[in-house]
């Protein structure tokens, strides 16, 4: 006996109703239509009182009512449905479905179930034919509803941490008299691996850009753990700060094989001075209001390596009209390959720091940068 209010609880909790194709499923569809040589597939989700498909191959459209419904009965039946002939079966030959659009005459289906074992809709495949399946073709319709499972759970997962990701980042940049600051960041996929944070403290401006050595959830879940680290006793000197996040790296991530590049640094908001540590990431500048650059540079390694090392603290500053410039390799991809400092300046004069920010992640999404782009800005007022 199904439990509705349970299964209707468990599909909504999924969050797939009614959201955009996904690529990943539609994959799987399109499997199914080889490996089976049917005209019509689909993942189909039982919502109250209708189907709703999230993928779907040869149906003409994304719902179809639920009452009735060969979907409908597998869920009932908690296990794979087979109607090897509707035409000639006598508990479908006068079902909507096969007397009207599509006619069916065949149909498997296996059931879809929720992380919490609730059966929210079924991977189906269908034909105006008669045909049946033999057991090695029942086990790969099984086998392929449970991959569908998987990639809607990881989706609803995706979702979560993309939101908790978001909810991460800065949500207002610090307003400070005498400087502008902006900063933005766009993933390659859903989620990144960069992370930045600007904050005022004590006449003092820590700003801060990690780059987590790959992509995904895994990267991101570290990502938010060297953010929250570095915020973490605000007081503390900027090298302690990065050498007990190295620790906390080494400890916890070394068989993992991830690394970390940072910058990590303190500006005066009085006097502009600037003290860092740059761990291994390197792209960090000041552009002087003459228009040269300098690059600020420590010697540090990538965080997490193991190897112990002793993090010092280098020193910089921004006079009137300097500009402090941090961001991710990614920038590098959609950047003026031959002339990428003239191309920043040019960009930065132009529309200033907040439109060089918009600017650049403009750039990173109609390129499809291949990799995450994260940029922070801090100009000196002249």
């Amino acid at each position: 006996m199904v439990d509705e209010e349970q299964r209707q609880r468990a599909l909504e909790a999924l969050g797939v109703l009614d959201t955009p194709p996904h690529e990943r499923v539609d994959r799987i569809t399109r499997l199914a239509k080889d490996l089976f040589d049917v005209p019509m597939v689909s993942v189909t989700l039982l919502d109250r009182d209708r189907q709703w498909r999230k993928s779907q191959i040869g149906l003409g459209g994304s719902e179809a009512p639920r009452d009735g419904s060969f979907c409908d009965a597998t869920v009932r039946s908690g296990g794979t449905l087979i109607v090897s002939d509707a035409g000639e079966d006598a508990d479908w030959a006068d079902n909507e479905f096969v007397l009207g659009d599509p006619h069916l005459r065949f149909y498997a289906g296996h059931p879809l179930a929720a992380p919490g074992g609730e059966h929210v809709g079924t991977l189906c495949i269908l034909d105006t034919k008669p045909r049946g399946l033999d057991a090695r073709e029942r086990d790969l319709l099984r086998d392929l509803a449970q991959w569908v499972q998987l990639e809607l759970a990881q989706e609803k997962e995706l979702d979560d941490a993309v939101l908790i990701q978001r909810a991460l980042a800065p949500r207002r940049l610090p307003s400070v008299p005498g400087y502008e600051i902006a900063a933005g960041s766009i993933a390659a996929g859903s989620i990144a691996g960069d992370v930045h944070d600007i904050v005022a403290h004590g006449g003092e401006l820590r700003v801060t850009l990690a780059d987590v050595m790959g992509k995904g959830m895994g990267p991101a879940i570290i990502a938010s753990a060297v953010r929250a680290s570095l915020r973490t006793a605000p007081d503390r000197p900027i090298a302690t700060a990065v050498q007990e996040l190295d620790a906390l790296l080494e400890e916890s991530l070394t068989d993992a094989g991830v690394f970390v590049t940072a910058f990590h640094s303190s500006l005066d908001l009085a006097s502009g001075a600037i003290g860092f540590v740059d761990a291994g990431h390197s792209l960090a500048f000041a552009l002087r209001a003459d228009g040269s650059w300098e690059q600020l540079r420590s010697t540090g390694l990538p965080l997490g390596m193991g190897l112990d090392e002793e993090r010092t603290e280098a020193h910089a500053a921004l006079g009137p009209g300097d500009a402090l410039l941090c961001c991710s390799d990614g920038l590098l991809d959609v950047l003026d390959p031959a002339e990428p400092f003239r191309h920043v300046a040019e960009v930065l004069a132009e529309l200033g720091p907040q439109g060089a920010v918009e600017e650049a992640l403009r750039l990173a999404a109609e390129q499809r940068a291949p990799d995450d782009v994260t940029v922070i800005v801090v100009r000196r007022s002249a």
